[in-house]
């Protein structure tokens, strides 16, 4: 008895390492955020304008081309890194980029837009966070392929940068379109 106590601490040890390296060893990218609305219509949203804009955006505003939803705050640092990539998508790109502002005093996102450029169709305010809670974001920025029937193709969750436009946000956008 005093034999298996005494090797209770060693086994519980090595199962442990078994299961780490089963991990390791898996090939799975332990930073992936999966999504469970890839391939899912927009879950049903409507949020008003920040004010002076004359459009929010609503989950009807999607389909019939393809186009980006990102979701951005002023106060998000990593959003600030991703915008110059998101204006050339929309501005140089002609892509429709749509966006949700969230959990963001309205007057500092507009002070953002106007300091930083605007390169959104449209914004909508989620004041509560509620869209995209529905959306799955599990924080900011977060971007989002619409298909032309306003499904979820492909979510990206962190800033995007021009190597991920290029290898994974164009060549679908590009199949979409077809």
């Amino acid at each position: 008895m005093r034999r298996l106590l005494f090797l209770l601490p060693l086994l519980l040890v090595a199962a442990l390492a078994v299961w780490i390296g089963g991990l390791l060893l898996s090939g799975r990218d332990p930073q992936a955020l999966p999504s469970a609305l890839i391939d899912k219509p927009l879950p049903p949203f409507t949020l008003a304008a920040l004010p002076g804009r004359s459009d929010g955006v609503a989950s009807t505003d999607f389909g019939g081309k393809p186009m980006l939803l990102n979701v951005f705050a002023s106060w998000c640092v990593p959003c600030l890194a991703e915008h110059p990539v998101i204006t050339k998508l929309g501005k140089e790109d002609g892509i429709s980029v749509l966006a949700i502002n969230y959990k963001d005093k309205p007057d500092d996102a507009l002070a953002w837009l106007k300091r930083n450029g605007d390169p959104y169709v449209r914004i909508g305010a989620d004041a509560d966070g509620r869209a995209a809670i529905d959306l799955g974001v599990y924080g900011v920025p977060e971007t989002f392929v619409i298909d032309t029937a306003g499904r979820i193709r492909y979510r990206h969750p962190g800033p995007l940068t021009p190597d991920i436009v290029d290898r994974e946000i164009r060549p679908l956008l590009a199949e979409l379109a077809k």
